[in-house]
């Protein structure tokens, strides 16, 4: 690394302040929004829409459907249309989607709502998580990825203390306390997505935040760690995405954290009325296991890039997910099953982020790395699909059924998480085997660079 830049590493934080916030607002809406149809249903849009429970479910469930789909087209988009474009515009779009979903007045209208919510949405999270690669060096990803994703719980939480508070305006101009919900959160994204337009950077080469020393100091330390972007687009990058068995079997591993973290944010406010509790009581109880959710999700991420490994922060969260539901099962008392549904949001939150710094870590090349993430997000939400439908009405209070699915995908992401372990971790010595005989003097820089993360002189992260 050239002296003269040595200086300079210290003040790229400034990137932080510059991008996180934006892309953690921008995700807090985007939580909000797909969520918020949980704090509306005990507000009584079910009543109100004379939902029966199956209806209901399918219109949480072909959100994902749509949401899964439109994942990796929209990365692709992404990278031929620069970001400060492309995000915003999806968010103006799924904010009139949201408006538009307060004055629908039976099950077919709500059900076309979320379907076009699921398509509207489905580019921001695999988009900024790729944006993301292009900024920040491997071992830095988790922390940022973190800071971005724990949106999501402070989504949760304010979703709780907003339908709170809004549910108040039940009867204003004739609308339901519901439909406010829906109007007033939809309103905010699109207000909040033109603001983004103006305030979004690209990329490191067209900051203009930065000095060009800093620039220069940015690209370099992103290629000398194989996260150039400066690939090119050959369908070839595509397949190898497609093909790649590592991402495949991270998708385990993403559903035994998926639908656990969907089982909650889409049931929490239900499962703790049908525990006793008043609606408004319900709403405000789901707000401390957000917001301590969120602190152990940037804190866990912060030791993971510190220590430069990513399993153990992803299996042990795993575990202890493993105790919070076994409590749910195991008891009828409110107060240890809102224990249970605590401990286990303590796990699910800090862990997400770490699957998703994971498999960034491990591919490389710019258009295999945005085609692979969008796979493992687009995929590992069909997790949303499956959970939508565990909690069901007939099983309350105990949602037995419900609670053991999740173990079920806990117990699947756990053995998952082990095989990449070992897989990776055998890759490596193999690798590193090859280079002691000899091996790397048979290609040439370029070649290397060809190969991306199957090069041999390619280090998996685990």
């Amino acid at each position: 690394m050239p002296g003269h830049w040595k200086t300079l590493h210290a003040d790229y934080r400034q990137m932080d302040i510059r991008l996180i916030p934006m892309l953690a607002l921008l995700y807090l809406l985007s939580f909000l929004d797909r969520g918020n149809i949980g704090n509306a249903k005990i507000e009584g849009l079910q009543e109100d829409l004379s939902l029966t429970d199956d209806q209901y479910n399918w219109c949480l469930t072909a959100f994902f459907f749509t949401y899964a789909a439109f994942e990796v087209p929209s990365n692709l988009i992404l990278k031929k249309i620069r970001p400060s474009i492309w995000l915003p515009a999806i968010m103006v779009a799924w904010g009139v989607v949201m408006t538009l979903m307060g004055i629908v007045h039976n099950f077919t209208g709500l059900l076309t709502a979320r379907i076009f919510l699921g398509v509207t949405e489905a580019g921001l999270f695999p988009g900024v998580a790729y944006y993301l690669t292009n900024w920040y060096k491997r071992e830095e990803m988790q922390l940022r990825q973190a800071m971005f994703f724990s949106a999501a719980s402070i989504a949760g939480a304010f979703s709780g203390l907003l339908a709170f508070a809004i549910g108040k305006m039940d009867g204003v101009g004739g609308l339901h306390g519901w439909q406010w919900i829906f109007i007033l959160e939809g309103i905010a994204t699109v207000l909040v997505a033109v603001l983004a337009f103006f305030t979004l950077h690209d990329f490191p080469e067209t900051a203009t935040f930065l000095t060009e020393e800093e620039r220069a100091f940015i690209v370099f330390r992103l290629k000398y760690q194989g996260q150039s972007k400066a690939d090119d687009f050959k369908w070839k990058y595509v397949r190898q995405a497609f093909l790649d068995w590592q991402i495949w079997v991270n998708i385990f591993v993403y559903w035994g954290i998926v639908c656990p973290l969907y089982g909650i944010s889409l049931f929490l406010p239900t499962i703790i009325r049908t525990l006793g509790y008043e609606s408004s009581t319900a709403q405000l109880m789901t707000v401390p296991i957000y917001i301590t959710a969120a602190i152990l999700a940037v804190i866990v991420a912060y030791f993971s890039d510190r220590v430069g490994r990513r399993s153990p922060f992803i299996i042990v969260p795993l575990l202890i997910m493993v105790v919070g539901f076994s409590m749910c099962i195991a008891s009828g008392n409110p107060r240890v099953v809102y224990g249970g549904v605590f401990i286990a949001a303590c796990a699910i939150y800090p862990a997400f982020p770490g699957v998703i710094a994971w498999l960034s870590n491990n591919l490389a090349g710019s258009l295999k790395r945005s085609v692979g993430m969008a796979v493992q997000i687009g995929v590992g939400n069909l997790g949303g699909a499956m959970a939508s439908n565990f909690y069901r009405a007939k099983d309350a209070p105990r949602y037995r059924l419900g609670h053991g699915l999740e173990l079920g995908f806990i117990g699947a992401g756990i053995v998952a998480s082990l095989i990449l372990l070992v897989g990776y971790s055998s890759a490596n010595k193999k690798r590193a085997k090859k280079i002691e005989d000899g091996d790397l003097g048979r290609y040439t820089q370029e070649e290397l660079s060809e190969k991306g993360d199957k090069a041999i002189t390619f280090r998996y992260v685990y």
